[in-house]
C-alpha cells in the first residue's frame, strides 16, 4: 500500500536538522543492544495460559526476529505491506514488530477485545496483508471469527496463528525453519531496509465519526518521542520496564514495546492484568519502571500481596488515561514506596506532557505534566487565538512526535500551517507552562484508559427495533475513571430492559468494553433549539449514578 505522509517537507528538514529525529530504526538500537550486552535478557514473557516464563537473551531475540522477517519475506510480506496483530501481550509481538521494520512492512496493532465489527472495517480500511492472531485468549476463538471475516476481506492473504498446531501455526511457519540458511540474510534485509521517514506503525483510535481512524507513524515519530520521554523520567539502560497495558495501545507499544530496546533493556510482560501476580513480578524480575492507567495504580496499591513481596526495586509508577486521586498518590507511595507520575498523550502523539521527578505534590496531583523536549502545548480560544494561564480552551500540541497522517483520510488531519494539532481536549495550562485537561469536546468516554467510541456504539443501539433515540455519556467510577450510561426514548407500546440492551449488543458482536453499564429510559432527550440532543444535561444527570 502507498502511505501518503501529510507532514510538509521543510518540517521533516526540521526535526532532522535540530536532532529531534534520531534518523535511526529501532532495529539499529537491537543492534547494538546485541553488540554491547547480548546475554542481558530482551523479552521476558508470562504467559497466563500456561503459568509458563519465557525468556530471550538479545543474542536469540535478534535471532528470533531475523528469522520472522526472513520468513515474512518469504510468504510474499515486503515494503509498506500491512501486517496485522491481534496478540495479548506475548514477546510474540515484540519480535513481529522488529521483524517488520526489518524489511520495510508496517505494524497494525488490534486490541484483543476487538471482534467481528471492528476487525471487519479494521483490517478491511487498512487492506492487511497478513494478520497474527492468538489460538484462543480468554476462552474466545480467534481462528474462528477471523475465518467468518475472511470473505470480506479480499487482500487478506495469509493468517499465522500463535500457540496454533496446524499448518498456519506461529511456530511452524516461523520459529521452526531456519528461514535464514534459505535466504541470503544480508542481501535480503540491505534490499528491504526502510528509512526512519516510512510509516512503520498504522494504529486506529476511536474518534467522533462511528469510525476508528487509522494513525500513521514512522519510526522517526516514534523514537524522537522515546528520547525525550527516557529523559523527562530519567531512565536508563539499567532499568526494567514492566508493561502490564496493551502492547497493541500506543503506551504499550511506545513505552513497554519499543522504550527497552532503545535502552537495552529489558521488557516484562504480563498479559493478563493480575495485581498479586504483578506485585510476585516485580519482586522477581526486580522491575524499576511502569506505566499503566489509574485503575492500575489502584489495584496494585491496594492488593494484599504488596505484604508478600518486595517491591523496593520499583521506583517510578507512570499513569496516563484520567486524573490521579491525590489519596491514590499519597497510599500508592506509603505501601509501594513508588513514586507516581502523571502523564498526557494521544495515539497521534505519545507522551506528550509529563510531570517531572521530584515535582511538589499540587504539580503531580493537580496537574498532568508539561511538555517533554521537542514537543509544545498551547491553549486557544474557538478561532485559535491563545488564552491567557489559567483559562479554559482547545488544547493544541505540535513537535517531534506528532503523527503524519490519518490513513486516507487527509481531510482530518486538523494540523494548521504552523504544525498545531488539534487535540479535540480542553484544557487548563498554568503560568509555569503545566496542563491540566478540563474536559473533551470529542464525544468519547474513556473507561479505565480505553477510548470507548460512543458514536459508534449510539449507532448500533438506534437500530434496536424498540429504541426511538439514543445517547451515551460517562458517568463517575472511582475505580475506571468513567463508564458509560446509555439513554434512550422508546418507540410507543415498545420496553426494553438492561439485559435486553446487552443481548442485543452482543449478538452484534461489538466488543464488551463498549456496553453502556448502566440504562436510563427517558420519556423525552433535552435538546436545544435546533433538535440536538443536549449532552452536557444528561451528563449532569449521569454524575448523580454508580454502577
Amino acid at each position: 500500500m502507498a502511505f501518503k505522509i501529510q507532514t510538509p517537507p521543510d518540517r521533516v528538514d526540521s526535526f532532522l536538522k535540530s536532532g529531534l529525529w534520531p534518523d535511526r530504526l529501532l532495529t539499529d538500537y537491537l543492534d547494538g543492544a546485541v553488540s554491547k550486552n547480548p546475554a542481558r535478557s530482551a523479552v521476558i514473557g508470562y504467559d497466563s495460559r500456561t503459568g509458563s516464563r519465557t525468556v530471550h537473551s538479545y543474542q536469540e531475540f535478534n535471532t528470533i526476529v531475523d528469522r520472522i522477517a526472513l520468513g515474512l519475506v518469504s510468504h510474499g510480506i515486503g515494503p509498506g505491506d500491512v501486517v496485522a496483530m491481534q496478540l495479548p501481550n506475548y514477546w510474540q509481538f515484540n519480535a513481529l514488530h522488529l521483524a517488520c521494520v526489518r524489511i520495510g512492512a508496517v505494524t497494525n496493532p488490534l486490541m484483543p477485545i476487538f471482534r467481528h465489527r471492528e476487525l471487519r472495517f479494521m483490517l478491511s480500511f487498512g487492506e492487511a496483508k497478513a494478520v497474527f492472531i492468538s489460538r484462543d485468549y480468554r476462552g474466545f476463538d480467534y481462528p474462528d471469527m477471523i475465518a467468518e471475516l475472511r470473505a470480506d476481506l479480499p487482500a487478506l492473504e495469509h493468517v499465522f496463528v500463535v500457540g496454533g498446531d496446524g499448518s498456519d501455526a506461529f511456530d511452524t511457519c516461523f520459529m521452526d525453519r531456519a528461514w535464514e540458511t534459505e535466504l541470503d540474510r544480508e542481501a535480503v534485509f540491505a534490499k528491504h531496509k526502510p528509512s526512519p521517514n516510512d510509516v512503520s506503525l498504522l494504529m486506529y483510535t476511536s474518534g467522533t465519526t462511528g469510525q476508528p481512524k487509522g494513525v500513521m507513524h514512522t519510526q522517526n515519530t516514534l523514537i524522537g518521542n522515546i528520547v525525550k520521554f527516557v529523559e523527562r523520567v530519567e531512565l536508563a539502560p539499567s532499568d526494567t520496564v514492566l508493561m502490564a497495558s496493551p502492547l497493541a495501545h500506543l503506551t504499550g507499544f511506545l513505552y513497554g514495546l519499543m522504550m527497552p530496546i532503545f535502552l537495552g533493556g529489558p521488557s516484562v510482560l504480563m498479559d493478563i492484568w493480575d495485581p498479586a501476580e504483578a506485585a510476585r513480578i516485580i519482586e522477581a524480575e526486580k522491575a524499576t519502571f511502569t506505566m499503566a492507567s489509574t485503575p492500575f495504580l489502584s489495584d496494585l496499591t491496594e492488593t494484599p500481596a504488596v505484604d508478600q513481596f518486595d517491591l523496593q526495586s520499583l521506583h517510578t509508577f507512570l499513569t496516563a488515561g484520567a486524573p490521579i486521586p491525590r489519596i491514590l498518590a499519597e497510599r500508592a507511595a506509603e505501601r509501594l514506596g513508588v513514586m507516581v507520575n502523571a502523564a498526557w498523550g494521544m495515539t497521534e502523539n505519545g507522551g506528550v506532557t509529563t510531570t517531572r521527578p521530584g515535582d511538589t505534590p499540587d504539580k503531580i496531583f493537580g496537574s498532568d505534566g508539561a511538555p517533554i523536549e521537542g514537543m509544545e502545548v498551547r491553549i486557544v480560544d474557538e478561532t485559535g487565538n491563545p488564552l491567557p494561564a489559567d483559562t479554559e480552551g482547545q488544547l493544541q500540541v505540535r513537535g517531534m512526535a506528532n503523527f503524519v497522517g490519518y490513513l486516507k483520510k487527509p481531510e482530518l488531519f486538523a494540523t494548521d500551517a504552523d504544525g498545531w494539532f488539534e487535540t479535540g481536549d480542553l484544557a487548563r495550562m498554568r503560568a509555569d507552562g503545566y496542563i491540566r485537561i478540563s474536559g473533551r469536546s470529542k464525544d468519547v468516554i474513556i473507561r479505565g484508559g480505553e477510548n470507548i467510541p460512543i458514536v459508534e456504539v449510539e449507532g448500533v443501539l438506534y437500530r434496536h427495533p424498540a429504541i426511538q433515540d439514543a445517547a451515551i455519556v460517562a458517568m463517575p467510577d472511582d475505580r475506571l475513571g468513567e463508564r458509560g450510561c446509555a439513554f434512550v426514548t422508546l418507540k410507543p407500546d415498545n420496553a426494553l430492559t438492561f439485559d435486553d440492551m446487552i443481548g442485543y449488543l452482543t449478538e452484534q458482536k461489538m466488543a464488551i468494553q463498549y456496553f453502556p453499564e448502566r440504562l436510563e429510559i427517558v420519556d423525552e432527550m433535552p435538546r436545544t433549539p435546533s433538535g440536538k440532543i443536549q449532552k452536557f444535561r444528561l451528563r449532569e444527570i449521569a454524575e448523580t449514578f454508580s454502577v
